[in-house]
This record gives C-alpha cells, structure tokens and sequence, in this order.
C-alpha cells in the first residue's frame, strides 16, 4: 500500500510540474535584462514591465478586457443562477435536453463556436461590434455558472425554505432571505470563473474581435506575430497573476474541490 501510495504521489508530482512548467519558464524569462527572450533569463530587470506602459495598444486592451470580463460575469451570472436554479428545483419535459444545451459549449471545440458564430453574427450584422463579442463570451461562460450553480443546489438544504412557505413568506422574501444567501458562495464563484473565462478567452474572440474590440490575449497574440521579445513574457506574466489572484479568490470563496464536485456531499 505504501509503494502504490509512493508511486501515486510521484505521478501526481509529475503532473503538477508539467501543468505549472510554463509559468516558470515564462515569469522568470520576464525579468531579462537582454532584449531577446532566453531562459534562464539573462541578468535581472523589470524594465519589460516599465514598457508595458509605453505601449498604449496593451494597457487599452487589458481595460476593454477587464470591461468585457465584467459584463460577461453579470450577465452570465444572472442567466446561469435562474437557469441552474430551474433545472434543480422544477421537473418539465425537456429539462435534460436544456441542461446538456447549456452545457455543450464545454464540449464543443471553441474553433467550431468562433467560426458558427462568425457565420450567425454576420447575417444578423453585429459581427466585429462590442455587442457581437459580449454574447460570444456569454455563451461560453454559462455553463460554467450553471455548473457552479448545481454543485451548489446539490447539498441545498430545501427544509429551510418549506419552513418559510409554512411560516407564511412570499417566495420573494424566501428566494430573498434563505435561497440567495445560501447559494451565495456558489453564485460568486461563477461569476469569478465567467470573468476568467472572458478574460482569457482568444480562440472565440479571434473570430469575433475589430480593431475597436481587441482584447488583451489578441493584443499579445499579435505582438508575437510581428516580434518575439521579453515584452511578450511580462505581458504574459501580469495575465498570470491576475489569473492567479482569481483562482485564489475562487478557492477561498467555494473551493475548488466544490467546483468539480468532488467533495459536494462534505458541505
């Protein structure tokens, strides 16, 4: 038991550094005081994160970025709660077939999402508008909602709003005062992953994007098209932290163990 636990760990050791290896290859490289990229970096120096700042096209980028990542977790939020809500608490025909609907995004390959919504957003005329790109990143942060959303529902404890009913509580003051405040660690934590998932979406959004709508990722995607240097690596390295700092906050908020219903039955 001991050997298969040893061998267990290591594959997991393994796993892990594969998964975090580029952050320690891409953050250090950020700190080079050549101007190219290497690795181990050459020197120290933040002069590359001082650049940022000289290059307007990145920091008007991540502001449209954090505006659009916003957006998009309100509205997904909002759509994904009430819809999570209803698939849990209420029995209809068809509940399955909508369910897997909102879902699908997870498991349609983004390529294909970006080029079906190019084609939709054409005939309608809002390809390459900030309204086009908004409800592209609505659709694929949904389901991360409504995932959350269920998890959350599935160890709601529903006596507490039965009592209210008898108490004699309109269903507003119920959904107000008992269903929300529960399911409140649930809501926020996808509206984090929806914010995430905007944030550094690039495959969708290449489709989508106009040179008024660039987003971030895209904005580093094209830098790297025309030079490879460390700017690239510190730009990259800001996306990372911020990722980080969310995932944290996702962590401390519901758990990530909750997000892939792992521990469900334990809360």
């Amino acid at each position: 038991m001991t050997k298969k636990n040893g061998l267990l760990g290591t594959i997991t050791f393994l796993v892990v550094l594969f998964v975090i290896s580029p952050l320690l290859v891409v953050i250090p490289t950020s700190f080079t005081s050549v101007k190219y990229l290497s690795f181990p970096p050459v020197g120290f120096s933040g002069m590359w994160y001082v650049k940022i700042f000289d290059r307007p096209e990145f920091t008007e980028s991540f502001l449209f970025s954090v505006e659009l990542a916003a957006l998009t977790a309100v509205i997904s939020t909002l759509i994904g709660t009430l819809a999570g809500l209803a698939l849990s608490k209420y029995k209809f025909r068809g509940s399955g077939f909508i369910n897997g609907l909102l879902l699908s995004p997870l498991t349609v390959p983004a390529l294909i999402i970006g080029i079906a919504l190019l084609l939709f957003f054409t005939r309608v005329g809002i390809a390459g508008t900030f309204a086009g790109l908004l409800l592209s990143h609505v659709l694929i942060s949904i389901p991360y909602v409504v995932r959350l959303v269920l998890t959350g529902l599935s160890s709601f404890d529903y006596t507490l709003e039965r009592a209210a009913y008898i108490m004699g509580a309109k269903p507003i003051h119920v959904f107000r005062d008992i269903t929300l405040p529960l399911l409140k660690p649930a809501i926020m934590s996808g509206m984090i992953f929806a914010f995430l998932t905007s944030f550094d979406n690039v495959t969708v959004s290449l489709f989508l994007v106009s040179p008024s709508t660039t987003t971030l990722p895209l904005a580093i995607f094209s830098h790297m098209q025309e030079s490879l240097d460390p700017l690239v690596a510190s730009i990259s390295s800001v996306v990372i932290l911020l990722s980080l700092v969310f995932i944290i906050l996702l962590e401390r908020v519901y758990g990530l163990d909750r997000l892939f219903g792992s521990n469900s039955q334990s809360h």
